[in-house]
């Protein structure tokens, strides 16, 4: 694991349910409660289309 990557809590911007993400996801991260789409890998970081809330060490 890279020792920059961190986890971030994460707001769903359609059902407002809070989950923890890795901030380097490869894969598209969907939401457990709707499936709307939270993240998103773009080349390294990945494209956070919920609300940041916190960043995890």
């Amino acid at each position: 694991m890279n020792p920059n990557s961190k986890f971030i809590k994460v707001r769903c911007t359609h059902c407002k349910n809070e989950q923890i993400i890795f901030g380097n996801a490869s894969t598209i991260v969907t939401c457990l409660v709707c499936s709307k789409e939270l993240a998103f890998p773009a080349g390294g970081k990945s494209k956070i289309a919920g609300r940041v809330l916190e960043v995890l060490e």
